[in-house]
């Protein structure tokens, strides 16, 4: 069987679409209708007339797509397909949190669960972050959750003090700053670039940090030919054919016994599991109503205020 024939034969059978974030295994990326980040995916879900959506990331991305289209399919290749830093916040301890200091507005990354947007007032990605924060009024006092390293690197652009879920990405927390050096005393023209949810020392001695979107353009535009990359290492796939004429270097974890540049949760998402999914259209997707309704407003009011500020 030619995998990639039968599953493009379902998706035009079924009028479905593939959408597949960054981290996914290149043969997936190559297959999808879209790739994107995480702001890109949910704006391009709420925008497609398709039936279905299969959603090649991870479940939190899954129930995105659905709390905004809840008339369509929404599929996963891999229900167990989680996520460590929507992990690290559950619902019921951050309602917790939330009703200990009142008077905040919430702000959650798209980084959380249906449950846990359902108790926020704005929805941001690490693409638009920094500019939501900024539209607010300085003296607004804010919750941040679940990423500290995210909620720390934007506190000190904006000379905010929000306060932080104490949450974190297992791959962007496992980079290893003493084996960057090294990488970049063997390649010293390289520049070192990475995503906010990395630690704050990996962030400090980067020439350039900006979300997973932000890094893929920065390497197109920069003039740069070497670049030592701290972000999970599925994003290298689309550096490398934009720009066939660099040199793309994942930067090392400190574990060197393990793949822990890589996202094991998004690597549950196989091709195999990608045909069976539009084959049997499971597993499916759902998220409660009342939890759906409480949790579009404030992804809503993201994409409203990215609209505006022009993200």
């Amino acid at each position: 069987m030619d995998i990639r024939e039968e599953i493009n034969k379902l998706r035009k059978e079924k009028n479905a679409v593939i959408l597949a974030h960054f981290y996914q295994e290149a043969e997936i990326q190559d297959i999808a209708d879209f790739v994107g980040d995480s702001l890109a995916l949910a704006q391009w879900a709420e925008k497609t007339d398709a039936d279905v959506l299969v959603m090649c990331g991870v479940h939190f991305m899954g129930e995105t797509a659905k709390i905004l289209c809840p008339e369509k399919k929404v599929l996963v290749p891999d229900e167990k397909a989680g996520c460590s830093l929507a992990d690290s916040c559950p619902a019921d301890e951050f309602e917790c949190f939330i009703q200990e200091h009142p008077g905040h507005t919430v702000i959650s990354y798209v980084n959380t669960s249906a449950a846990v947007k359902a108790l926020t007032d704005i929805v941001v990605t690490s693409s638009n972050a920094r500019q939501i924060v900024e539209s607010l009024p300085k003296e607004e006092k804010i919750i941040f959750g679940p990423d500290r390293n995210l909620g720390g690197y934007i506190n000190a652009l904006t000379g905010r003090n929000m306060l932080l879920w104490h949450g974190a990405c297992h791959v962007h927390e496992q980079f290893s700053l003493e084996k960057i050096l090294a990488l970049k005393e063997t390649h010293p023209s390289a520049e070192v670039i990475c995503h906010p949810e990395c630690r704050r020392y990996i962030v400090e001695i980067s020439d350039y940090v900006g979300s997973t979107a932000g890094l893929l353009k920065h390497v197109k535009l920069s003039e740069n030919n070497v670049f030592i990359v701290a972000t999970e290492s599925g994003v290298l796939h689309e550096m490398r054919k934009a720009c066939p004429d660099k040199l793309f270097i994942p930067a090392p974890p400190e574990d060197a016994t393990c793949a822990c540049n890589e996202c094991n949760f998004m690597r549950m998402n196989t091709m195999e599991k990608l045909y069976q999914a539009l084959l049997t259209e499971q597993p499916e997707i759902k998220v409660d109503e009342e939890i759906r309704e409480r949790a579009v407003r404030p992804i809503r009011r993201m994409l409203e205020i990215s609209a505006r500020l022009g993200l």
